[in-house]
């Protein structure tokens, strides 16, 4: 169910405002989640750092629909050295201006938080005193029901609305105060003015304001300026649209460094042309139309270009600057996972060709393939098989259920105790998940728990023999299903899914081709290429010999394709490294069908991490009626 993860855009980057989810499977309402926190300006300004900490997550949060203000709420984690120095004043004067004037005077209560006390270290080296002592910290996290998730902006700029505007809404009333900054803390300084609130009424009318904008559809994209300052907020509202942009800065005072880089309170948004005056309308009848500054345009291709007046101050590539962005990360990538996979996932930042994810639909994805046969009032049983830790249940079950089966859930104790028989079932689809807590051979070990034991083994056998059956196995389930290759028939050469190459759980939205194949259920969608959520740590395809990959070759369901649609060889478009892209195969007859991405996560166009605007509510993975088809 969710709708909204950090990942923005065809290209992936992780700039996300808002995290948002669901309500239900069916419903475009839904939950959104934001942080705030500015911990360093507790060093200048305690009471400041709570008020900017809350007044970023709600900032953050802006940029999902929300009916009100009020409907935000709040939860605080506030962390400090008790007893030590004035951190004690500077906890409770933090306090109070949080809890009884700044969230009283936005309308937004508090009602979950926690605390960590115990923030000082004390020890000794070498009979040396040392300590290390954290500053107060206040984490807030924020809450609040979304009116409708297809609403919800993100950063990423769009090329392909029309001329338009990026607009700067300054909430600082001009104040470029720099204390505690990304700037003062890379030169090891800290400042000595810490931004702040300047205006609680101002602040709240700018909310609104952005909020109705927001209602109204009036926006492109929408990214609230903090870490960093106003330069990277735009470049990374750039990195994630892959352009560059033209700003000018003459109509904002104050230093150009001070201009770009402090952290105060404010937003950038992309605005069409033909919606500008309607934005302006709005922001004027909410008292705050002062606060608009149009700063530039979007610029296709990769020129980064900031000047004041004629004066250029910055001219740079967009790629460039994005992997010194991204080099910290991929440093600690490098160390930590395989550095050949990091070195490939950095150097393809400044690849100007990479078109990130490209669909390639062959199919209608709104036709309703089986409707003819559910109208019937006909729905076959669809066994939900999940063992200990299996967690992808929810959504398989929902899916197959639009589809015009009737979901069961199974549990292997269920078939072990003779609760459940699956003689009772046309489709069986092994879930994914965590089995097993995902230790390492966690499909496998599920696997044995069916080969092992006598009476299981019977019954999977059966349901495999049987021609008006069909299964699915997905993930842990698809490893699963891989080992029981001996008892269903025709997949005597599948191979076995072992540790990534990369070394490392993979959660990544991906893109897959779907390959001719006799696979029941992918009937119709052969060529198609088609996003699909990815989440597993032992994906990696191996075969027995060559020869055995030799021979699958035509049960070879799905292969990760890169966004040129050329079969994936390297990271991340390949993500876990599998021979030829391989990441889904069927039996011979296509009755069964494994794959390791989770189609089930994505069968509706809004959870999907990225989906192109004219796709309607069912995403490509709800051709999945080809099974419904396949049984009548």
């Amino acid at each position: 169910m969710v709708a909204r993860d950090q990942m923005v855009g065809p290209w992936q980057i992780p700039v996300a405002d808002v995290a948002v989810t669901t309500t239900a499977y069916d419903a475009y309402t839904g939950e959104a989640m934001a942080m705030g926190e500015r911990t360093p300006l507790a060093l200048l300004d305690a009471p400041a750092s709570g008020r900017m900490a809350i007044a970023e997550a709600v900032l953050n949060i802006a940029a999902a629909p929300i009916a009100k203000l009020s409907d935000i709420k709040l939860s605080a984690n506030w962390m400090a050295a008790a007893g030590y120095g004035s951190e004690d004043q500077a906890l409770f004067d933090t306090v109070k201006t949080v809890g009884m004037e700044l969230c009283p005077a936005l309308g937004i209560t508090i009602p979950v938080g926690k605390d960590s006390m115990s923030m000082r270290t004390v020890w000794q080296d070498d009979g040396e005193d040392k300590s290390v002592t954290a500053p107060m910290s206040l984490i807030i996290s924020a809450f609040a029901p979304v009116t409708d998730v297809r609403k919800v902006l993100t950063p990423q700029i769009k090329l392909d609305k029309g001329n338009s505007h990026l607009v700067f809404v300054d909430m600082a009333q001009g104040k470029s105060r720099m204390g505690g900054s990304c700037l003062a803390q890379a030169w090891a300084e800290l400042g000595s003015d810490a931004p702040d609130i300047v205006s609680v009424d101002q602040f709240k009318a700018a909310f609104d304001a952005l909020q109705e904008c927001v209602q109204k559809e009036l926006l492109l994209a929408y990214h609230d300026r903090s870490d960093g300052g106003l330069l990277i907020t735009l470049l990374e509202m750039a990195f994630a649209g892959h352009c560059g942009f033209d700003i000018n800065l003459s109509r904002l005072n104050g230093d150009n460094l001070s201009v770009l880089f402090n952290e105060e309170l404010g937003a950038v948004i992309q605005v069409n042309n033909e919606h500008w005056s309607q934005v302006q309308a709005v922001f004027d009848k909410h008292g705050v139309a002062s606060m608009l500054h149009v700063l530039g345009e979007p610029l296709a291709g990769s020129d980064i270009i900031v000047r004041r007046n004629d004066e250029m101050v910055i001219q740079e590539s967009r790629s460039g600057l994005q992997q010194r962005w991204s080099e910290t990360s991929y440093r600690i990538q490098a160390m930590r996972d395989n550095p050949e996979c990091a070195r490939q996932e950095f150097e393809k930042i400044i690849d100007e060709d990479d078109l990130g994810i490209q669909p390639k639909i062959l199919f209608d994805a709104a036709e309703d393939t089986a409707a003819p046969f559910v109208a019937r009032g006909v729905r076959p049983y669809i066994a939900i098989l999940r063992e200990q830790g299996v967690n992808g249940q929810m959504e398989m079950a929902a899916a197959f259920d639009r589809a015009g089966f009737t979901a069961i859930d199974v549990h292997m104790s269920d078939i072990l105790a003779g609760r459940v028989r699956l003689d009772d079932f046309k489709g069986l689809a092994a879930c994914g998940g965590f089995s097993y807590g995902d230790v390492l051979g966690a499909g496998e070990g599920w696997a044995k728990t069916i080969l092992y034991n006598s009476l299981m083994r019977d019954a999977f056998a059966a349901f495999f023999a049987r021609e008006d059956t069909f299964a699915l196995g997905v993930c842990n389930g698809c490893q699963m299903m891989s080992q029981l290759k001996s008892i269903i028939p025709g997949a005597e050469h599948w191979p076995r899914f072992v540790r990534n190459v990369s070394e490392q759980f993979e959660a990544r939205f991906s893109q897959v081709e779907v390959q001719a194949s006799s696979s029941i259920l992918l009937q119709g969608m052969e060529g198609s290429v088609i996003p699909v959520a990815v989440a597993h740590g032992e994906g990696r395809a191996e075969f027995v010999s060559p020869e055995h990959l030799v021979s699958v070759e035509e049960q070879i369901a799905l292969r990760f394709v890169d966004s040129h649609h050329r079969i994936a060889t390297s990271y991340p478009d390949n993500p876990n490294g599998s021979p030829q892209g391989i990441t889904g195969l069927c039996s011979s007859d296509g009755r069964v069908t494994i794959m390791m991405p989770h189609p089930e996560r994505v069968f509706r166009t809004v959870t999907h991490s990225w989906a192109p605007p004219e796709w309607g509510e069912d995403g490509p993975w709800m051709r999945i009626r080809n099974g419904r088809v396949w049984v009548n």
